[in-house]
């Protein structure tokens, strides 16, 4: 149950990748080429993933892909916290932002814990 509630979240910030996608597009570091690819093939991979966890079809391949996607956008949040982007028009304290940063860690683990769940299930 709680890995669907988890897809739902992640399907649903998939969604706002391209519902808000310039607001998306300020958190990818300058440095990096083709910045809103970056966010709308990111936003591709969460509604992806976070369907196939809401559905439940494919867990252990979502888990992992899910823990990847999790690791690959962690930098985006710590830029985020670093250069204090506000999120959309909500400007964030700087405990916010780092706290965000910090709760990957528990979001990758459980991302890579749903697919080992799910071994030899789907």
């Amino acid at each position: 149950m709680l890995k669907r509630v988890y897809g739902a979240f992640v399907l649903f910030a998939g969604v706002m990748h391209f519902l808000k996608e310039r607001n998306f597009r300020h958190i990818v570091p300058k440095f990096l080429p083709f910045r809103k690819a970056i966010v709308l093939i990111s936003g591709v991979a969460e509604v992806i993933i976070g369907g196939m966890l809401v559905l439940n079809k494919g867990t252990r391949l979502a888990g992992k892909l899910l823990g990847w996607l999790m690791i690959a956008v962690w930098p985006a949040n710590m830029y985020m916290a670093y250069k204090k982007i506000p999120l959309g028009k909500i400007k964030l304290s700087p405990a916010v932002l780092w706290g965000r940063v910090a709760f990957q860690i528990p979001l990758i683990k459980w991302a890579f814990t749903i697919s080992k769940n799910a071994e030899g299930k789907n």
